[in-house]
């Protein structure tokens, strides 16, 4: 049986073939690790293997896990946010990806104000349009960015999606690209012109232990 380590070479490995395959440069793709629900043990192999960047879905369950070592790692909120939770999500991750109302907008840009400290925000689309899951709907991304840019002063830089699990995964994530396209057309800005830097984040499990 393979170990996390060795399973989380074969995962890297998958990505680089991809990577080889369809052009973008090295640092164009980054392996986010989902620790939720994982123990310091469990964890640690992966830490061993180099591995640097790691998605939470609670903000509580976060502080718990990484306080300690905090600074050796790069920390996505990759789950729903509550308002009442923006100042703590704002001064602990370095990257918030699940933007997905004005009323978060709203939070998350009055503890950036006041805490002086802006990390990077994606914005959650529901390409499934699936009721019980958070996420702008597609056809209302482009007006909600935009309201996040002029309405709040946030400066969302790319998108998430979480596909339905019973669907293939590739048509949501060639549909969220489209939105980046078409997003960037519709702002005219350069901070969203469309590239292969853009990010993307595309939630998939893919068990590494």
């Amino acid at each position: 049986m393979q170990n996390a380590t060795e399973r989380l070479e074969i995962i890297r490995t998958r990505i680089e073939r991809a990577r080889r395959r369809f052009g973008p440069p090295p640092d164009a793709v980054t392996l986010v690790a989902v620790s939720k629900t994982f123990g310091v043990e469990d964890i640690r192999p992966f830490l061993e293997a180099g591995q640097r960047v790691f998605g939470e879905n609670r903000v509580q369950e976060a502080h718990a896990r990484w306080t300690e070592r905090r600074s050796e790692i790069v920390l996505h909120l990759i789950g729903p946010l509550q308002t009442n939770k923006a100042a703590e999500a704002v001064g602990f991750f370095d990257v918030i990806e699940t933007l997905d109302r004005e009323k978060l907008a709203r939070a998350l840009a009055g503890e950036i104000q006041k805490q002086g400290k802006a990390p990077r925000l994606l914005v959650q689309v529901n390409t499934g349009e699936e009721p019980q899951k958070a996420g702008v709907i597609p056809a209302d991304a482009d007006a909600f960015i935009a309201a996040c840019r002029r309405d709040f002063g946030l400066q969302p830089e790319g998108l998430m999606c979480i596909p339905p699990a019973a669907e293939p995964a590739g048509p949501h994530f060639a549909l969220l690209a489209k939105i980046a396209r078409r997003v960037s057309s519709s702002l005219r800005h350069p901070a969203w012109e469309f590239s292969d830097f853009l990010p993307l984040s595309f939630g998939r499990v893919e068990p590494a232990g």
